[in-house]
């Protein structure tokens, strides 16, 4: 990063989630995801809860969004999401658009980390979920192709950490030459060919 230009535009990535959960319909909401303890309700407000989290850590502005721990509790969804969830996803991408965002320390679910690895873990959320999102609803997801070549180089690098089982399952093998969103999710810990159960 130079002086004055941020390492990573997070604002395509961060409305690309905006217009995929804009296109959710009402009657899907209490849907399977690939997040075995989320319908995908609770995974909108986990994005909810996320990019208003990673807003705040990017602003290191630091306090209750920053500290509570992703998994205190089950998401819930504001009755105005629709309106709330772009607004704060775009918030987020103008946030991490700051090149101070990405130095120092800052905070995010409760931990402290440098202001360049909370920056990483925000691409990463916005690029899986997107993921997870679409396969739960069945709409089509073609994530920002720098986010998802940072994200898949930020999983990469915690393959062999014996700590990822705390934040990420354990790896799917996935084939060499499959298309990079598949590597992708199969390094978060998602099988890529996972689909909603079949009705009946």
């Amino acid at each position: 990063m130079t002086g004055t230009t941020p390492p990573l535009d997070l604002m395509p990535q961060a409305r690309i989630v905006a217009r995929l959960a804009a296109e959710v319909p009402d009657a899907r909401l209490d849907d399977r995801t690939p997040c075995p303890a989320y319908t995908v309700r609770h995974l909108l407000g986990h994005i909810a809860g996320l990019a208003v989290a990673f807003r705040d850590a990017a602003r290191k502005d630091l306090g209750a969004t920053t500290d509570t721990a992703p998994d205190s509790g089950t998401p819930t969804l504001s009755a105005a999401w629709r309106d709330e969830l772009p607004r704060v996803l775009d918030e987020l991408g103008e946030a991490w658009r700051e090149p101070a965002a990405w130095t120092g320390m800052t905070r995010a679910g409760g931990v402290d980390l440098p202001g360049d690895v909370a920056g990483a873990v925000a691409v990463d959320e916005l690029v899986v979920h997107g993921w997870d999102l679409a396969r739960a609803t069945g709409l089509p997801y073609t994530p920002d192709e720098t986010a998802l070549r940072a994200t898949y180089a930020f999983l990469l690098a915690a393959e062999n950490d014996e700590s990822r089982g705390d934040i990420f399952g354990p790896v799917v093998p996935v084939p060499d030459g499959a298309p990079l969103l598949d590597r992708t999710i199969g390094l978060s810990g998602r099988d890529p060919g996972w689909a909603p159960p079949t009705p009946g």
